[in-house]
């Protein structure tokens, strides 16, 4: 995930990306670097136009924003009152043998 966030602050910053400066935001945020997954990174994402890949991965996640609405708005519907019964309580008081058979 960090090579994606690396990619993503030089993308937000308006350089190019390319394995050199990944490795060094990388290298800076003190991680581990694969070299293999720094290439296949910058590879695959010279094919991608960035800004429309945020831009489809934010109309994406939307319905997942709007859906805490429809659940609240059943919590504010009223309910019927149930009689409550008495919960029955359990004799908890076995001692430590009862844990072990």
């Amino acid at each position: 995930m960090e090579y994606v966030y690396a990619a993503l602050v030089l993308h937000e910053l308006g350089v190019n990306i390319t394995a050199t400066k990944v490795k060094g935001i990388l290298e800076a945020a003190g991680a581990k670097i694969d070299e293999s997954r720094v290439k296949a990174l910058v590879a695959a994402l010279k094919e991608v136009n960035v800004e429309e890949a945020l831009k489809t991965a934010v109309t994406a996640a939307a319905p997942v924003a709007v859906a805490p609405v429809a659940v609240a708005s059943e919590k504010s519907a009223p309910k019927e009152k149930k009689k409550e019964e008495p919960e029955e309580e359990e004799n908890t008081d076995l001692g430590l043998g009862a844990l072990f058979g």
